[in-house]
């Protein structure tokens, strides 16, 4: 009978770090993990020039996560997250300003002068009245952009609306003030159904000196019929 030999031997300990993998004691680094999340987020930022702020984060918080993954590495791991982040953050700072800039020289119309709600409204401690500037504007063909007041549009196919600076003016269904209305009538076949996403508009503005009634409101003093509605 052939003797059965046992090794006792101890055995080496296996290594974390022998086919590169992170040790288990190793900790996902947060700014690595932000990072990431900010860069997919940051797809928010070809929205709105606004939200560029959040791929300036992501790529902020990549930097701090590759720098203290350097620091301790040992400790901390995620380098593949913080670069992912930082790569679509980066991507991202460049081609948002782009797109945006290239909307805005190029959106409005020929023969049409931009203005914004800042030339039409007056400040809260001000009488709510048309300011200097907007009397200057009346009868002159204009561009502006804004929002449908929600109680304006009572159907799908509605010829009227209000338009306002932003959605919290009216506080979804509230008075705004009332140089912070504009009653847009638009032309030809055009309709407007209720929603939520910003306008533009072109055509001739009307100012008045005295209150036009609207229902729902207390009125208006600018009209404005839309030659241009999207």
């Amino acid at each position: 009978m052939s003797a059965v030999t046992v090794d006792n031997a101890p055995q080496a300990a296996p290594s974390w770090t022998d086919n590169g993998s992170d040790a288990p004691y190793r900790t996902v680094s947060r700014a690595a993990v932000f990072s990431m999340i900010l860069g997919v987020a940051g797809i928010a930022s070809l929205l709105s020039p606004w939200m560029v702020v959040i791929p300036i984060c992501g790529l902020i918080c990549g930097i701090v996560a590759l720098a203290n993954i350097k620091r301790y590495p040992l400790e901390l791991s995620g380098t593949g997250l913080a670069k992912f982040g930082l790569a679509v953050s980066g991507l991202l700072m460049v081609i948002a300003p782009s797109y945006h800039t290239t909307i805005y020289l190029t959106e409005v119309p020929d023969g049409y002068e931009r203005i914004s709600f800042w030339s039409l409204s007056t400040k809260s401690y001000e009488p709510d009245y048309p300011p200097e500037d907007a009397l200057n504007l009346n009868g002159k063909p204009i561009f502006i952009k804004g929002y449908i007041h929600p109680t304006s549009v009572s159907s799908s196919k509605a010829k009227k609306f209000i338009l306002i600076p932003d959605l919290g003016t009216c506080c979804f269904g509230g008075q705004p003030r009332l140089t912070d209305m504009i009653e847009v009538t638009l032309s030809g076949d055009q309709t407007v159904r209720p929603s939520l996403r910003q306008v533009k508009i072109a055509g001739v503005l009307k100012v008045d000196t005295s209150l036009k009634p609207v229902k729902e409101l207390q009125g208006v003093f600018y009209q404005l019929k839309a030659d241009y509605f999207q």
